[in-house]
C-alpha cells in the first residue's frame, strides 16, 4: 500500500477487470478507485459493492489529493480493526502519508485526521483517562431529563409552523433539534443555541466562512468554561472540569467541541432518515399504525440501512499486518466502512429483510472507541420523532418520494429536504406538565460571544426562537 504509485493517472484496468469501462473520474493512479469527487459521491453504496466485488473485505482507495488508504468493507474485518488497537491504532501521527509529506497543510483531510489531544486520537492508558471523563460526564444525563428538553423544543417548533399546515423537516426540524438539546446538556443559556446551530452547519459544510464559524464555536465554549469555573452546574462542562482525571482546559475544550459537533452531525442524519422511512416505507407505516413495531425498531433499521456516518477515519496500522486478505503496511490508514459493513452479505444475505431489534450494526462502532454518546443520540432522535408524530398525527410527505435527494461526501450522506403537510393546528403556549424542562443553568446576564460574519451566522437581536426561525420565512 505504501509503494509508489504510477504517475500516469490515466492508467485504466485491463479488459475483463470489473472496473473496466467505468467513468475514468473514479479511477486514480494504477486504476485505484477514488473515494472522493462527484462520481464517487453520487452513489456511495454502489461504489462499495463494486469495491467488494473487486477486492473482498478490504479495498485500496484514494482520498483527496490521491492519498492512498484502505477501505474496510467487511463486517468482521471492521470489528477486527475496531477491537484490536494493538494492531490498528487511533494515533494519526503514525500515518506514513503525513510523515512523507503527501498530505498538504491545506488538505481537506486534516480537520478529520490531524492529531489532537482527545480520546479519539489516543490509545491505552491515556485513552482510558480521557474517555473515562467523557463517559462519566455523558452518563450523568438520564433519559427523562433529555426527553424534557426535546419535547420543549419540538413544541416550540410545532407552535411556529403548525398553523401553516406545512413544514420542511430537514432544515426546520432535524438540523436544529440536536444542537439545541446539546447546548442544554452543556449548561449553556437558550440564546446560545440558534447561533451555534448555524455555526456548526457552516463548519461541517466547509464553506468560506467555516474558519470564522469554528472560531465562534471555540469562543463560545471558552466563555462557557470560564462561566462554569466561577459557577459550576449539573452539566457536562462542569463535569469535565471537575473530573478526577485532571483534564486541562485545552482538553476540556477539545472534548466539548467533539461532543457538540459529532453529536449534532450524527443525530441530524438519524432523525432525518428515520422520519423519511416512517413517512415513505409502507412496511413501517403499516407497522407503526398497527402497533406491531416500535419506533426504536425503526431507528435500528435506519442504523443498518443508512448509518449517520457512512465512513469513519480512521485507524493506523502499528506494524505490517494482514486484514481481509490484504497486506497492510505499518503506518497505512484504514477507513472503517460502516455502511459497507452493514451490507456485508455474510451477515445480511437479504438486504430487504427487516432487522427489528437487531443492534449488531456497525453504526456506533465497537471496541474501546465505540461511540460514547449513542444513548443520548438515540434518546434525542426517538423522543423528537415520537413527539412530533403525537403533535401532528396526520403528518405526510408533500412530494413524491422519488423527488427526495441526498448530498454525499466521503464520510456521510445527508437528506436535502423532507417537505411535509398536515392539518393546521395551534398548540397551547405552555406544553403539558411532564414536558416542562428542568433548567440546567440559571439565567445569566453576560451576552454570548460576538457572532462570526453574517454569512456564517445571523445576528438579529430578538428572542432566541424568532432568531432561529426567521431565516425560513424569507
Amino acid at each position: 500500500m505504501t509503494a509508489p504509485l504510477p504517475d500516469d493517472s490515466s492508467v485504466l484496468p485491463p479488459p475483463g477487470c470489473p472496473a473496466h469501462g467505468l467513468d475514468p473520474g473514479l479511477l486514480g493512479p494504477g486504476g485505484v478507485r477514488r473515494l472522493y469527487g462527484p462520481e464517487a459521491e453520487s452513489d456511495p453504496w454502489a461504489l462499495y459493492e463494486k469495491l467488494r466485488a473487486e477486492h473482498g473485505e478490504v479495498a485500496p482507495v484514494l482520498l483527496h489529493g490521491d492519498v492512498p488508504a484502505w477501505l474496510v468493507l467487511g463486517h468482521s474485518a471492521n470489528l477486527t480493526a475496531m477491537r484490536t488497537p494493538s494492531r490498528f491504532s487511533r494515533d494519526s501521527r503514525r500515518w506514513t502519508a503525513f510523515q512523507d509529506g503527501r498530505v498538504g497543510a491545506d488538505s481537506p483531510l486534516l480537520p478529520v485526521v490531524a492529531w489532537q489531544p482527545m480520546c479519539v486520537f489516543t490509545d491505552g492508558e491515556e485513552h482510558r483517562r480521557l474517555r473515562g471523563a467523557v463517559n462519566d460526564g455523558l452518563n450523568r444525563f438520564d433519559r427523562r431529563g433529555i426527553r424534557r428538553h426535546v419535547t420543549r423544543f419540538v413544541d416550540q417548533m410545532v407552535q411556529e409552523y403548525g398553523p401553516t399546515g406545512r413544514a420542511e423537516l430537514v432544515t426546520q426540524f432535524a438540523e436544529h433539534l440536536p444542537m439545541l438539546v446539546m447546548t442544554q446538556l452543556l449548561g449553556m443559556p437558550d440564546e446560545y443555541g440558534p447561533r451555534l446551530v448555524e455555526a456548526a452547519r457552516d463548519l461541517m459544510k466547509g464553506t468560506e466562512t467555516a474558519i470564522a464559524s469554528n472560531d465562534y464555536v471555540v469562543a463560545t465554549l471558552r466563555r462557557t468554561i470560564e462561566r462554569k469555573r466561577a459557577a459550576p452546574g449539573d452539566d457536562l462542562v462542569s463535569s469535565l472540569m471537575q473530573h478526577p482525571a485532571g483534564l486541562t482546559d485545552d482538553e476540556v475544550l477539545a472534548h466539548l467541541r467533539l461532543v457538540l459537533l459529532a453529536a449534532n452531525e450524527t443525530t441530524v442524519n438519524l432523525i432525518a432518515d428515520t422520519l423519511k422511512m416512517v413517512l415513505t416505507d409502507p412496511r413501517f407505516r403499516a407497522h407503526l399504525s398497527g402497533g406491531h413495531m416500535t419506533l426504536p425498531d425503526a431507528l435500528d433499521q435506519v442504523l443498518w440501512d443508512s448509518p449517520p456516518l457512512i465512513i469513519v477515519a480512521g485507524r493506523w496500522a502499528t506494524g505490517d499486518t494482514e486484514l481481509g486478505g490484504q497486506q497492510i503496511k505499518a503506518g497505512d490508514l484504514l477507513l472503517l466502512g460502516l455502511a459497507a459493513g452493514n451490507y456485508d452479505p455474510t451477515v445480511r444475505p437479504d438486504p430487504t429483510a427487516p432487522l427489528f431489534g437487531n443492534r449488531s450494526h456497525l453504526s456506533f462502532g465497537s471496541g474501546p472507541h465505540e461511540c460514547p454518546g449513542q444513548d443520548i443520540g438515540r434518546a434525542i432522535a426517538e423522543t423528537s420523532i415520537d413527539h412530533l408524530l403525537t403533535r401532528l398525527p396526520d403528518l405526510r410527505l408533500a412530494v413524491e418520494e422519488g423527488e427526495l435527494t441526498w448530498t454525499s461526501a466521503w464520510l456521510s450522506r445527508h437528506l436535502v429536504r423532507l417537505p411535509v403537510e398536515f392539518t393546521p393546528r395551534t398548540l397551547d403556549d405552555e406544553p403539558a406538565g411532564e414536558d416542562e424542562p428542568t433548567a440546567s443553568v440559571p439565567p445569566v446576564a453576560d451576552p454570548a460571544p460576538p457572532a462570526p460574519p453574517a454569512a456564517a451566522v445571523p445576528r438579529p437581536r430578538r428572542s432566541w426562537w424568532s432568531l432561529l426561525t426567521a431565516r425560513f420565512r424569507r
